[in-house]
């Protein structure tokens, strides 16, 4: 299974929709609250190519982006694969 990670704020709505996506698939995930830990929404825009909104997903270490990004890998018929493997000729295709 891949390595998920999504960063979040408690308030905000297209966090709790991609994880209640994730969740539905049965995805594990690490979820890092950006307003709890400091420094963590610097490093969330270091590594999301200076995107600031919250969420910012990752599987396997490679951006995926927000909600939207996320929803649209489901609507494609995609994010099934991307989570069961996650290997760099799925994230290849799904992106």
């Amino acid at each position: 299974m891949a390595r998920i990670e999504i960063y979040t704020t408690p308030t905000c709505p297209f966090c709790h929709m991609a994880k209640a996506l994730l969740r539905e698939k049965g995805a594990d995930f690490k979820e890092i609250d950006v307003t709890s830990q400091p420094g963590m929404r610097a490093k969330m825009t270091q590594r999301a190519n200076g995107r600031r909104t919250v969420p910012q997903i990752f599987v396997n270490d490679r951006l995926i982006g927000g909600n939207d990004d996320l929803q649209a890998l489901e609507r494609a018929g995609k994010l099934d694969a991307l989570l069961a493997e996650g290997s760099d000729a799925q994230l290849n295709r799904a992106r």
